[in-house]
């Protein structure tokens, strides 16, 4: 999986009710929580992601309470990874269980908002300007999590297939 964007940079510590404030919880439609997202730190950001763009964060990135509906509003913008120094273990799992991608590397210190991204997924491999950062590839299993959707996707395709592979 491959992946090219802008970079939207955000700093430590974003927490599930910065990504989505819990009063939008009762929704549970990515979009309308997309409209939301972010929105303490900038009203604005929805309105300035394009399908494909990248969230580059600094450390325990998704800290707080445990929520779905953060990672489903970041999906929800069309933003099909995060790449942050690291998350809370928490996050990272329902992430995945929803299918975002999550890729831990220190890019927060070396990328600027705006400019653009290349990522590899399965190689684990970050380009930005020349550069290239090397980071842990996301493993098979994982990916087939995300392609298929997410957790519950994944689960309803492989029972589809009698339980095989």
């Amino acid at each position: 999986m491959k992946f090219r964007g802008r970079v939207f940079k955000f700093g430590d510590n974003i927490d599930t009710d910065v990504i989505i404030p819990a009063r939008y919880l009762v929704h549970t439609d990515p979009k309308i929580l997309a409209s939301h997202c972010m929105e303490p730190i900038d009203a604005e950001f929805p309105k300035k992601v394009r399908e494909g763009d990248i969230i580059v964060a600094g450390s325990n990135f998704g800290c707080g309470s445990s929520r779905e509906h953060a990672p489903l509003a970041i999906l929800g913008l069309g933003i099909p990874l995060v790449i942050a120094k690291s998350f809370a273990r928490i996050f990272y799992r329902n992430a995945f269980n929803k299918g975002l991608i999550l890729i831990e590397s220190d890019l927060c210190n070396y990328v600027e908002e705006g400019e653009e991204i290349e990522v590899d997924v399965a190689e684990g491999i970050i380009r930005r300007r020349g550069e290239t950062f090397n980071t842990k590839p996301i493993p098979p299993f994982m990916i087939e999590l995300v392609k298929s959707g997410g957790l519950l996707n994944y689960l309803k395709m492989r029972i589809d297939r009698g339980g095989s592979k």
